[in-house]
């Protein structure tokens, strides 16, 4: 048990498949679990353990933003023993050509935020996935015939913003999004692995966007994917 998730540290599995939405968590376990057990619901932060083609996995809600990623992060593995997470969630792609739907494997997530002066005074603007779990990633893709866009990503503390900082550029970011650096900052300072799959929501060149519904229901080549890499 911690301060925001209320259940016993043998009811959440060392790896844990973490999308934003606590509904689309609600939707992955109800459709790929076997006997899943919903075991948090605190703030509605919806959090359910179950069998994945006979392994034990979590799937788990991060809620919005680095400080939400930050608490639940850090709390699974630093209080529930957690080795592994994969946030599953969602991006808007800075170039036309990396269309709505396409699935985007983040290596390193660049932020403008000072998150990491916050958590240890460090001046750290650039964190990489964990190597051995984007490769599992990799390999099960290409055995499962799924296209992977392989790069960065902005986590940004805002959603609506008038300003696009040079700096994005300058690190090859592909899309922005509003959790991933925070879940790799935290990994890498307590020896845990992460990685990020994003399926883009939104194409801020051409202003396709999907639904709140087609959010929550319509991600399942890149939730197969993820659950397919733990095994």
């Amino acid at each position: 048990m911690s301060v925001h998730i209320n259940t016993n540290v043998e009811n959440i599995a060392k790896t844990v498949i973490m999308p934003g939405d606590p509904l689309r968590v609600k939707y992955i376990a109800e459709k790929y679990l076997t006997n899943p057990v919903l075991v948090n619901k605190t703030r509605l932060s919806l959090i359910y353990t179950g069998l994945y083609k006979d392994k034990l996995v979590t799937i788990a809600t991060s809620g919005m933003g680095m400080p939400s990623m930050g608490i639940y992060a850090y709390e699974l593995f630093n209080d529930f023993k957690v080795e592994k997470i994969i946030r599953l969630g969602s991006c808007g792609s800075y170039y036309d050509e990396i269309r709505v739907r396409d699935i985007i494997l983040v290596e390193k997530a660049f932020t403008l935020s000072n998150f990491s002066y916050q958590y240890d005074k460090s001046n750290i603007d650039l964190v990489s996935s964990s190597k051995n779990l984007n490769k599992k990633i990799i390999e099960t893709a290409m055995k499962k015939n799924v296209e992977l866009r392989i790069g960065n990503i902005n986590t940004s503390d805002l959603f609506y913003n008038t300003y696009e900082n040079p700096k994005i550029k300058e690190n090859f970011c592909l899309g922005v999004e509003m959790e991933t650096f925070a879940l790799f900052y935290i990994a890498d300072k307590l020896n845990k692995e992460a990685a990020s799959i994003l399926t883009v929501s939104d194409n801020l060149v051409s202003k396709e966007i999907l639904s709140s519904e087609e959010r929550e229901k319509t991600f399942d080549e890149a939730i197969t994917l993820a659950l397919d890499s733990i095994l």
